[in-house]
């Protein structure tokens, strides 16, 4: 293995950890020396990573909705019909969010940076959602939709989820919402 593949493992394994921490326990509390001693390096090897907690943070959290995007694309991949491709893409989403405690949640929605990335990745996904309504629409699996207004409803209930509207008024938490709204939206929209 040469030195910049060890690095680049290095560097992931270390953005890996410090995601699950993250997750596990929230950020806010944490000052760099507590993650350094949790992760078990130094914090000079923190400072490659980051310039400083708030950017570690913030690069965390893009960490986190990079690896979450990928494994939310790689389950979409496996479905084969507009409806379980659509299913799967809200699923896996909810699924990647069931990791996240309810600190870092807080966490997140405090510390405007990181839920400015939160934030974005939320319209990410609903731009998402309409592209695989309009696919079913397309197909004939969907019934004639208006595929931008779907996903629009789609993406305000995403953004009440991420805002913890939804987990105050109705007791679920993002992962069960999720898993909720891909059972109401294919259900309304199936041909």
């Amino acid at each position: 293995m040469t030195r910049t593949a060890f690095a680049t493992r290095r560097r992931t394994e270390l953005f890996d950890a410090l995601v699950a921490l993250f997750l596990a326990e929230g950020f806010a509390h944490l000052t760099l020396d507590d993650i350094a001693a949790r992760l078990r390096c130094s914090k000079s090897t923190l400072y490659t990573l980051a310039a400083s907690k708030e950017q570690l943070v913030q690069a965390a959290t893009v960490h986190f909705f990079r690896t979450a995007t990928e494994d939310v694309e790689a389950r979409v991949a496996e479905a084969q019909a507009p409806r379980a491709r659509v299913t799967a893409y809200l699923t896996a989403v909810g699924v990647a969010l069931d990791r996240a405690s309810d600190q870092f949640m807080a966490d997140l929605d405090a510390f405007a940076p990181a839920r400015q990335i939160y934030e974005r990745n939320t319209r990410i996904a609903a731009r998402r959602v309409q592209e695989l309504i309009a696919d079913g629409v397309a197909t004939g699996d969907f019934r004639d939709v208006h595929a931008v207004f779907a996903a629009d409803l789609a993406a305000t209930a995403m953004v009440r989820i991420q805002q913890r509207v939804v987990r105050e008024r109705t007791g679920l938490d993002d992962a069960a919402a999720y898993r909720e709204l891909a059972a109401i939206l294919t259900g309304g929209i199936q041909a």
